[in-house]
């Protein structure tokens, strides 16, 4: 393929990914002519999209910085990159727990300030008395979302000693294969409310997941129990929590995402979006990235795309590939096919997925497909974006 592919950087990317580029691929610095744009947290939806823009691949999770509804509409598939960065994730989950059981950071500010004592050692043997907490060991960690996070605190958990439950309506059989048969997993949120000490939440931002930890939802825990959010802020109703935690309902609220609401306020723990914050995390997740995007510019195949389906043909070996994204409507791949009939295309092998609205078909072609064509494919009712891949 000798064809170029333009890719901007809309915030800065691992090397370790951006190495993996293949040569046919060089950065630009210029937005209006790239292919494909690799983010991490640079807001998009107030951005103008090129319109030869093609793929955006988020290095993380979350993709609420990009508008994936007008992406989609313009044919632009948008990649994440889930699990990548799940290591780190649970890593902090674990010392949010051993932060709100034990007054470690209590004991820290302590030392710090009563550093000039000659005598500190002395002192602290007094002092310790006032920060004092719990073990883990043995307590019982409801888990929100059995994801690649949510499987990988669980399984951690466990080996902790830990009593792990978790609950997630859409648990996936590869994510099932993976938890520990030791993780009781049960039917509703209310199951792990009822009887967890430790709640931790791994749910995506969704208008079903906004304010899921709510007032409701607290007073069906027991009462001390210590709820963790490195999901986003905005699955946990704040106000509510704190309410809660003045109430001494709650007894220790854990957070990834400082805000106004919650920072310095009492029985609160913030972090400052630490979560991916990891070079191992950066660099799997730029990898990850890049071979994503690399994928679809290259063979038009789809994998972990928040706005279409995931949608392969593996590497293209026929003379040409042609990708159709389309409005999920009747009789659109129909309309392609004979059209392609009539244009003399022989259609080796074809595959297609739906998601929601939208569709998108891969065909590969033993001839070399015309710009007639394409104009008249893409002039189908419902079509979206035409693509030609050639050998």
């Amino acid at each position: 393929m000798n064809k170029v592919h333009w890719i901007h950087c809309l915030n800065p990317i691992a090397k370790i990914g951006l190495n993996n580029l293949p040569e046919n691929y060089a950065l630009t610095d210029v937005v209006a002519e790239a292919d494909g744009i690799l983010v991490r947290s640079a807001k998009m939806h107030d951005m103008e999209l090129p319109e030869n823009l093609l793929a955006i691949a988020r290095a993380g999770a979350g993709t609420n910085n990009i508008p994936l509804d007008v992406c989609a509409e313009k044919g632009i598939v948008v990649f994440n990159t889930p699990g990548a960065n799940a290591n780190g994730v649970k890593e902090l989950v674990i010392a949010g727990m051993l932060l709100a059981a034990r007054d470690i950071h209590g004991g820290l500010n302590w030392v710090a300030s009563d550093a000039a004592d000659s005598d500190i050692a002395k002192t602290a043997e007094k002092e310790k008395k006032n920060f004092a907490g719990t073990e883990i060991k043995g307590k019982k960690l409801g888990i929100i979302g059995l994801g690649a996070i949510g499987v990988l605190v669980a399984n951690a958990a466990v080996h902790l000693g830990m009593e792990v439950y978790g609950c997630d309506p859409y648990l996936s059989v590869n994510n099932a294969l993976q938890l520990s048969r030791d993780v009781k997993v049960v039917k509703s949120y209310e199951d792990i409310y009822e009887i967890c000490d430790f709640i931790t939440v791994h749910v995506p931002l969704l208008d079903s997941t906004k304010n899921l930890i709510n007032a409701d939802a607290i007073a069906k825990m027991k009462d001390g129990v210590v709820v963790i959010n490195c999901a986003r802020d905005l699955v946990v109703d704040e106000p509510a929590m704190l309410q809660a935690l003045e109430a001494g309902k709650v007894r220790k609220y854990v957070s990834d995402f400082p805000n106004a609401t919650t920072a310095g306020k009492k029985g609160v723990i913030l972090t400052p979006h630490l979560g991916a914050s990891t070079e191992e995390s950066e660099d799997n997740c730029a990898v990850m990235a890049v071979d994503e995007i690399v994928d679809y510019l290259d063979n038009g195949n789809i994998r972990n795309s928040v706005n279409y389906p995931a949608c392969t043909l593996g590497k293209l070996t026929h003379a040409a590939r042609v990708t159709v994204a389309h409005k999920n409507v009747p009789n659109v791949i129909s309309k392609f096919t004979a059209l392609a009939g009539e244009s003399g295309i022989n259609i080796e092998q074809m595959v297609s997925a739906s998601r929601g609205e939208y569709s998108y078909a891969i065909y590969d072609v033993n001839s070399k497909v015309s710009e007639d064509f394409v104009e008249k494919a893409s002039a189908i009712d419902g079509v979206l974006k035409v693509r030609v891949i050639e050998k």
